[in-house]
């Protein structure tokens, strides 16, 4: 007799509405939302503008009340472990620590001795390769590096999820492709459970296990894609035929959601 049980995924996400009140009346942003990520999970959203993307990931991270249905983190056995880190677009680290003290905060705030928090905060500048920039203050680096700084003191806080908001949507170009690299180099060592929002359908297929597909206004999921392309990957993963015709797929479902946003905001 098979005693095994299927391991309850990290992230579980079932019947999830989110309802704002609007001088129109009650506005629907997150429909009937039903969503599985397993541990060690990359799962990529995308979705048009305003499709309520960013509001599932901030009910998820608990910044935001859910009108109707659940959400749940399963905790892992390290109890004094944070749920969650979260990573937004803009560069939110505090302008008047160190960088290093900006990567050892979330420690802090946990009551990690002062010696250890900066060997772990240490640590993690090195494997990004911003050891020698710890003791500058954040108007004294590049936004590039600003943001690895915002990785980093979410991972050195060795989070149960990390959650991800369009945390390279503000980078340059070739910034922009670093840092993915940098991010497929992190998640190799560490296979956290991370919830990545991106408006780039490039990104999602770059980065991701799945990628999740929602429609325009209200949120709702539309398609979940396997991406079955091989690991380790990097920016020449995306000259694969492969990368092209998963990114041809889900275009095709995207464009027209795209489309009908464009068309309800006019």
């Amino acid at each position: 007799m098979n005693t095994e049980t299927t391991p309850a995924p990290k992230i579980r996400a079932r019947a999830v509405y989110k309802t704002y009140d609007t001088a129109s009346g009650p506005t629907a942003a997150v429909q009937d939302f039903n969503l599985d990520v397993a541990d060690g999970e990359f799962v990529a959203i995308v979705g048009p503008s305003g499709c309520g993307k960013s509001t599932f990931l901030r009910m998820v991270a608990g910044l935001e009340g859910i009108s109707s249905g659940s959400i749940t983190i399963t905790p892992g056995p390290e109890k004094d472990r944070p749920s969650n880190s979260v990573v937004f677009q803009e560069y939110a680290i505090f302008p008047w620590k160190t960088v290093i003290e900006n990567v050892a905060f979330g420690l802090q705030m946990r009551g990690i001795p002062a010696r250890e928090r900066l060997e772990v905060a240490r640590s993690w500048l090195d494997r990004v390769g911003l050891a020698k920039f710890a003791d500058y203050y954040p108007h004294q680096i590049s936004g590039g590096m600003k943001q690895r700084v915002s990785i980093v003191r979410a991972l050195a806080n060795d989070p149960e999820v990390l959650l991800m908001d369009e945390p390279l949507g503000a980078l340059d170009a070739q910034t922009r492709v670093v840092l993915q690299e940098e991010l497929l180099r992190i998640w190799e060592e560490t296979r956290k459970t991370v919830l990545y929002i991106t408006h780039s359908l490039e990104e999602a297929v770059l980065l991701g296990d799945r990628v999740v597909l929602m429609s325009a206004q209200p949120g709702r999921i539309l398609e979940i894609y396997d991406i079955g392309l091989p690991r380790p990957r990097s920016f020449g993963t995306t000259t694969l035929p492969e990368f092209a015709e998963y990114r041809a797929m889900i275009w095709d479902k995207l464009s027209a959601e795209v489309t009908r946003a464009m068309e309800m905001q006019k």
